[in-house]
């Protein structure tokens, strides 16, 4: 059943905190009072309850409770993209931590209750098998996973996910006496000025280091809930655990080991040329941390558009020439004030976009400061809200518009490469449109081993649970320099390198999401290169894909966009081939 999984705390909100809030927070819709506890009990008890007579009472028995669960689900979500704009606002904390402490546990009962009423049915057998055996299969793996007495528990991981949130969302850097997030930094670090570079590289980090002590104390106390979590369902590992709570059915961990050796193979020689290359265009004599984002000599920054508004009507405008509806969906969100895109202070980092389903659309958030990394963000962003927008129109019940992340990280970074040729509406220099374009694709072969790297990285911390931070920090540093640093010089600054994965929310918050990021890489790779031969073909393909949501398996999902669910390492090879294909094409 799809029920958002959230954090909490002990607090209490007053009668005009909670008034004030609701009239604050209108982007999204409250069909239903969560502060009535009763009220909410009583809906769910009703459903609990109601007599199911036949397969089609079964049926309309899943539409009810589907539609229950999706008004839920847009508070929770409300709520939760409202703590991440305003982590300072305490009226906002407050209502998010009595969701995490007084909602999620109740849902989370309630969810298990009525996930046995529809398994224990007499008339679950006869339901249509093609069209419910998905849905089957994920009702019983939650059975299979429940335990009541990691509620608790859970409650204390999200507490412990919001510190961090409220650490990292707190960071700011005095640069020559202003005050700068973390993501406007970015732009210091890609200066021509070596000496600019370094001193915002050592900011940053000094700042990071300052709160590095707690940020470890609070993995470690996460390592040791998820660790309790993971046995009392009976798992020797919270690896293992977290698998099957993905509904990781069609690979495993073996197969992760065997992505990251072919990766170690096949792609970090790669990026180790792009990094010499990269070293000899900026002319200095040792390539250090602080000169991987260095612009060369006689070039700017890229700076694809000043304001949101100018990122927001881009966007608009390349969607449109890929698909009117995938156009019209960015307008629409953009008129309803469902985009946050600029960084500020007190706001968490990265980006994300999520689901308000009764809302009818989702909602973007990202931290620009005017780069061209906040451009491949904003269409990455744009491509999970289309997969919003299909899925939604071809799926009734909520299970299977809540997609696997292999499929939602295809959809967001195939729409990367669609719009990489019409990258023009934001450089109208052919130059700068192939540095663009160029460098994205360098991003792209770069990035498969830091994904490596998170991932076993956790695979590690989590099959040793009761390892120490300093043998933490030396594994994390065994990994960077295999994978990302075997050509950068690292020597003097390894005390910064080794708080790199802090800030690495993902391992905080959503463990063991990352490596779908990786293998959907791989499927948005065959997708551009589907494109590139037929983009007609490729956008309708595209479109087929999403719409099955999670009706499907992902080898079948893939199936349907027209490529392959394949990590391989004569995969990998394969489109690094046609990744450096496109390069000299650039060139």
């Amino acid at each position: 059943m799809f029920i958002y999984d959230s954090v909490a705390v002990d607090n209490v909100l007053t009668i005009e905190e909670m008034v004030w809030m609701q009239a604050d927070t209108q982007f999204f819709q409250e069909e239903i009072d969560l502060y009535d506890k009763s009220a909410l009990e009583k809906k769910l008890n009703n459903l609990l309850n109601e007599e199911i007579q036949s397969v089609e009472d079964l049926e309309q028995w899943l539409l009810k409770e589907s539609a229950l669960m999706e008004e839920i689900q847009e508070i929770l979500s409300g709520v939760y993209i409202a703590f991440n704009r305003y982590n300072d606002d305490e009226n906002i904390k407050k209502r998010y931590e009595y969701h995490q402490q007084d909602i999620m546990p109740m849902l989370k009962t309630y969810s298990h209750k009525l996930n046995k009423k529809f398994y224990d049915n007499e008339f679950r057998k006869q339901l249509d098998q093609d069209k419910y055996g998905l849905l089957i299969r994920s009702r019983v793996n939650a059975i299979e996973l429940y335990r009541e007495e990691n509620i608790p528990l859970e409650i204390k991981e999200d507490h412990l996910h919001n510190e961090y949130f409220e650490i990292t969302g707190s960071l700011t850097i005095d640069w020559e006496g202003e005050e700068k997030t973390i993501p406007q930094m970015k732009t210091y670090l890609m200066s021509k000025e070596r000496h600019v570079r370094e001193k915002a590289w050592k900011k940053v980090w000094q700042e990071v280091q300052v709160h590095e002590e707690r940020l470890n104390d609070i993995m470690t106390e996460l390592i040791t809930l998820r660790h309790q979590i993971a046995q009392n369902a009976g798992f020797d590992n919270y690896r293992d655990y977290m698998f099957k709570k993905y509904e990781r059915f069609d690979y495993t961990p073996e197969e992760c080991f065997r992505f990251h050796e072919a990766v170690e193979e096949a792609v970090v020689p790669m990026v180790t040329e792009i990094q010499k290359k990269h070293h000899k265009q900026i002319g200095v004599e040792r390539y250090r941390p602080w000169d991987t984002q260095a612009i060369p000599a006689g070039q700017e920054p890229l700076k694809p558009f000043e304001t949101t508004e100018e990122l927001v009507e881009g966007t608009i405008d390349v969607f449109n020439q890929l698909d009117p509806d995938f156009g019209q969906l960015i307008a629409e969100m953009r008129d309803r004030d469902l985009l946050d895109l600029e960084s500020r202070k007190a706001k968490s980092p990265g980006g994300f976009c999520s689901d308000l389903p009764v809302t009818g659309l989702p909602f973007i958030f990202m931290n620009a400061v005017g780069t061209q990394g906040d451009l491949s963000t904003m269409v990455h962003e744009g491509g999970h809200s289309v997969h919003h927008l299909l899925s939604t129109r071809q799926q009734t019940l909520a299970d299977y518009k809540d997609v696997p992340m292999e499929s939602a990280e295809l959809a967001s970074m195939s729409m990367e490469l669609f719009t990489l040729d019409k990258w023009d509406r934001f450089y109208e220099d052919e130059n700068e449109l192939k540095r663009a374009q160029k460098e994205h694709i360098e991003d792209i072969i770069s990035f498969f081993p830091w994904a490596m790297v998170v991932d076993r990285f956790q695979h590690w911390m989590y099959e040793n649970p009761n390892h120490t931070v300093e043998e933490r920090e030396e594994k994390f540093m065994d990994l960077v320099k295999r994978y990302n640093y075997a050509y950068l010089d690292i020597e003097g600054v390894e005390e910064q390198i080794k708080a790199r994965w802090l800030l690495q929310l993902h391992i905080f918050e959503v463990p063991f999401y990352y490596i779908e990021y990786a293998i959907a890489q791989l499927g948005a790779l065959q997708m551009w290169e589907q494109y590139h031969h037929d983009p007609q073909q490729a956008i309708s393909n595209y479109k087929k894909a999403l719409a099955l949501g999670s009706s499907k398996t992902l080898p079948e999902v893939y199936e349907t966009a027209g490529i392959k669910f394949d990590f391989s390492t004569s995969k990998i090879k394969e489109l690094m081939d046609f990744a450096q294909q496109r390069l000299r094409e650039l060139e």
